[in-house]
């Protein structure tokens, strides 16, 4: 082989490797979940590169891949209450990145979305929702606490980033608080335990009231009735008969009748009359 074309093979062999080192810089993939920001000769792109393949001039191009899935960040503070109590409390933060946002997060925000623009944010409205509150109420009222420290902090970061959920994993208080406010709802209980028995004894004392004022305006009527219809207790004893004859009947032509218990008497009588004999026996 002449030393021409060993020349002319080696420069083939370097053409060709130059361009497969072109064709691999000039290629790239942007990785599901993400979105690419090409910057070139120092120049960012004023669009973002969706997912998938894609095409950018060799050596002189880069692109920056930016996370848009919903990622989850923890938090702790420390703040105080209204009545100047110490609170701590445990956040985690449901966030993403949306994908109009991407150039300008990455062109002029340095580090990580969150630690620069969100948890100082939540930080903020976290203090200021619970200078509003007591400690107590900080406590008892968990859920609006977080309803307002989560719309106040979407205020504060506006649309550049997407707050999805903030919770309020714990909350913690000084042990003497937090034994002063289980007193204080254990005498809550009992005062509503105590006004419930009163009401239940006030409502009792009221029906036996009723009931009384009822009845004796049946004894009314009843008296009243007997008195324009005497044949109304004739009518009543008939009622009652069970079918049998009667022992005795008491009463008058103008008078209504009585079932006496004659047998009961008789018999009544008879023992009376044995107990005597057996008594006067020598």
């Amino acid at each position: 082989m002449t030393p021409r074309t060993r020349n002319l093979l080696l420069a083939a062999g370097a053409l060709a490797a130059l361009a497969l080192v072109s064709v691999g810089q000039a290629t790239f993939v942007v990785q599901p979940g993400y979105r690419g920001v090409r910057v070139t000769l120092g120049k960012v792109a004023s669009q973002y590169e969706p997912e998938g393949f894609g095409w950018k001039l060799p050596f002189i191009s880069r692109v920056e891949q930016v996370l848009v899935r919903q990622q989850t960040e923890e938090l702790e503070t420390i703040c105080y209450s209204s009545d100047l109590q110490q609170v701590k409390a445990r956040l985690r933060v449901l966030y993403r990145v949306p994908p109009e946002s991407v150039v300008t997060i990455f062109r002029d925000y340095e580090g990580e979305p969150f630690a620069s623009l969100i948890a100082p944010r939540v930080y903020e409205a976290f203090k200021e929702t619970a200078a509003t509150r007591s400690a107590e109420r900080i406590v008892q009222e968990r859920e609006q606490v977080k309803n307002h420290t989560l719309a106040s902090c979407r205020e504060k970061v506006g649309k550049l980033l997407a707050i999805e959920d903030l919770v309020i994993e714990n909350l913690s208080l000084s042990p003497e608080l937090e034994a002063a406010i289980e007193r204080k709802m254990v005498q809550e209980q009992e005062a509503i335990k105590a006004r419930f028995t009163q009401e239940k004894t006030q409502i009792e004392a009221d029906t036996a009231v009723i009931k009384a004022k009822g009845e004796a305006q049946a004894i009314d009527l009843q008296g009243e009735v007997l008195g324009r219809n005497p044949a109304y207790l004739e009518y009543e004893t008939v009622e009652r008969w069970n079918g049998e004859m009667p022992w005795a009947v008491s009463g008058s032509a103008r008078s209504a009748a009585v079932l006496l218990p004659l047998r009961s008497f008789q018999k009544a009588a008879s023992e009376r009359s044995s107990a005597e004999q057996s008594g006067g026996a020598p």
